[in-house]
């Protein structure tokens, strides 16, 4: 794989995962308590084999830097990396990234440099394992142009998706974004010729695309060039090229979760709790997904009730009761506490003991969760400091609000608590 370069799309504002996008880029928001988003394409990359890697962003992106200074160093005998390119304004490109393509072509000056057959181009907020490799192969061993990596669907998802039709040798032949009705039924295709059984074929009868696409280098650069008008891979740029070029269709049978939303992000989290196997797995020898190296000390969990939960090292836990929630890393959590369907992300350093106490005497709240506080179905982000005798438990069943002056938005029902912000003692949300 080393003619490979893979390109991770970073997204754009991360809108619909804000407000954990308020202080960091979409692949720098954390994940399952210790990850980053962008761990997983990156790891999958290494997995693969494939160790150069650009990253594009254009918001946010300082923690990312960070993040990815910090855990991807490869070798000084290999010419492997991981980098991020910023969006960046010059006189010939005076304007930030319109678009998934728009960015790569802003980028173009620098890929066209590198000595390499074909281009992975890879999303930033996706939850799934992948060797690579194998989807390289089959790109190759078909002639294809474009490869496009897609997941069988069935009815009650198929019209949600951009969808895509094939031959009998696997070539895209039509497109649909989000059909319904006639449209939806009119994108049917054998998926016997991607490798299902006859009988997943009728359960699935749809392909939709991963927004994974390998290009010969080449012809990428090509159709950049020409369409310069067009400024996305998904609805623009490859849809264009299908006539005229060998689009071939790559099926991953795998899980694969697209977690670009609040409601999603929270599924995604908590689903790693499900016994006895979740449907993602971090517990995989072969295929480790890698992130910044910390040295935490182990857990202290002092006369607490933990079920199908999953707690980060470096957190102290005292005389609470945990269920269906992940605990990320160096969470505080003082006595009688009660945390339900929640995810806790943490925080970036220990507040000292004795700072902790000064805080309590001088009516101020700690980073951790306060006594007596009780925390569901919630997403409470790092850094903050959740009061005592605090409820957040979405009492009213709102499903939208923004409440950014007192530190918490809620999005479809899920209770976020901004990053750094505190949540006064006895405040009902």
């Amino acid at each position: 794989m080393k003619s490979v370069l893979a390109i991770i799309l970073g997204g754009g504002a991360g809108t619909r995962l804000y407000p954990l996008t308020k202080f960091r880029a979409k692949p720098a928001v954390p994940l399952a308590g210790k990850y980053r988003l962008i761990d997983i394409p990156v790891s999958n990359c290494i997995n693969s084999e494939i160790h150069k890697i650009y990253v594009l962003t254009q918001f946010n992106s300082a923690s990312l830097n960070r993040h990815i200074g910090r855990t991807y160093q490869f070798s000084n005998l290999t010419d492997g990396f991981v980098e991020v390119l910023a969006a960046q304004q010059t006189p010939e490109s005076p304007s930030w990234f319109q678009g998934t393509a728009d960015a790569v072509r802003k980028y173009l000056w620098l890929l066209d440099t590198w000595n390499v057959d074909d281009f992975l181009i890879l999303s930033g907020d996706h939850l799934y394992r992948m060797d690579y490799s194998l989807f390289v192969e089959r790109h190759r061993a078909t002639n294809a142009d474009i490869t496009l990596s897609v997941v069988p669907m069935g009815y009650k998802q198929a019209s949600e998706f951009g969808l895509m039709k094939i031959d009998g040798t696997g070539r895209v032949v039509d497109f649909s974004e989000k059909p319904k009705g006639e449209a939806l039924d009119r994108m049917k295709v054998d998926t016997t010729v991607l490798g299902l059984t006859p009988d997943q074929a009728q359960e699935q009868p749809f392909i939709a695309s991963m927004g994974i696409y390998v290009f010969k280098k080449q012809v990428l650069i090509d159709l950049l060039r020409k369409g310069v008008d067009h400024t996305d891979f998904g609805k623009e740029i490859i849809p264009a090229s299908a006539r005229d070029h060998n689009v071939q269709a790559y099926l991953f049978d795998g899980y694969w979760e697209d977690i670009g939303t609040i409601e999603a992000f929270y599924d995604a989290n908590l689903a790693l709790t499900m016994q006895p196997q979740p449907p993602f797995s971090f517990y995989h020898e072969d295929a480790p997904i890698y992130t910044r190296s910390r040295y935490l000390p182990p857990n202290k969990l002092l006369d607490c009730h933990i079920t199908e939960s999953s707690i980060t090292e470096g957190c102290i836990l005292k005389n609470c009761r945990i269920h269906h929630s992940v605990i990320g890393l160096r969470q505080r959590i003082n006595a009688n506490c009660t945390i339900e369907d929640s995810l806790l992300m943490g925080a970036d350093y220990y507040e000292p003991l004795s700072e902790s106490s000064q805080h309590l005497t001088r009516g101020k709240v700690p980073i951790g969760v306060g006594e007596g506080s009780v925390i569901r179905r919630a997403i409470i982000d790092k850094n903050a400091r959740i009061g005592r005798n605090v409820q957040i438990v979405n009492k009213e069943n709102v499903q939208e609000a923004e409440r950014e002056d007192l530190g918490f938005y809620i999005r479809s029902g899920i209770v976020v608590v901004l990053k750094n912000a505190t949540i006064p003692d006895g405040m009902i949300i």
